[in-house]
């Protein structure tokens, strides 16, 4: 199996030093280079094939939350995970927008920034678990997500399974979680969800849950 390449992005050095060094040391993963800032990282993407981008969101000159949307857009083989030290609203929610596939905070151990890269590699979703609940919130709060009688009558049923996986997600549990709960593969998950956000007509998890919420098919549990 080749090696995930990984694009490491933050202004920070001893930040940049400390995910090489983690890289560097795991069998199934090589570090590719490294970017101080969005621009840097939009340009690195141009003349390089990065599996995925560590993408710290506040940097100066173009920050990651602008960078990722323009590599996501312009590069869709490329699996973007935040990392960051912060976990507020603020900066959560832009970064799922605007194509991140994952969420960490800089305190996370290195097993489970490994996990993560990984994670986004296979085509899932990685959110620290620190910030799953930060996740709801920011749904709830941002985006009013409160059940609606104007939006309409559900477009597509939903499969038995797929509202089990839609109650779970939005009680902010992973891929794996999930698969452990119903007793199913992460695989099945995956498809599952896949098949919830074409019914819904959206791109990802975010949206999905958001609009799970309007139709009043979940609640957004903050335990």
């Amino acid at each position: 199996m080749t090696d995930i390449q990984v694009l490491v992005v933050d202004n920070e050095p001893l930040m940049r030093q400390a995910l090489k060094i983690i890289l560097e040391a795991a069998p199934g993963f090589q570090w590719l280079g490294e970017a101080t800032n969005g621009i840097e990282a939009v340009d690195f993407c141009a003349g390089n094939n990065p599996d995925v981008i560590l993408m710290d969101m506040q940097m100066p000159r173009m920050d990651g939350v602008e960078a990722t949307s323009i590599i996501t857009t312009n590069y869709p083989g490329i699996g973007v995970l935040a990392i960051t030290a912060f976990s507020s609203e603020e900066y959560l929610v832009p970064a799922l927008r605007a194509g991140a596939a994952g969420y960490l905070v800089k305190d996370a151990e290195p097993t489970e920034i490994l996990a993560a890269i990984q994670a986004v590699q296979d085509g899932s979703a990685a959110i620290s678990a620190s910030v799953s609940q930060d996740l709801i919130r920011a749904i709830r709060e941002a985006h009013d997500v409160k059940p609606s009688s104007s939006i309409g009558p559900n477009p597509m049923a939903l499969s038995e399974r797929e509202q089990e996986v839609l109650q779970l997600l939005a009680r902010g549990r992973n891929n794996p979680e999930m698969a452990a709960e119903l007793h199913i593969s992460e695989a099945t998950v995956k498809a599952h969800l896949s098949r919830v956000m074409a019914k819904f007509g959206v791109r990802d998890r975010v949206q999905a849950l958001i609009r799970a919420a309007q139709y009043g098919l979940v609640e957004l549990h903050m335990d």
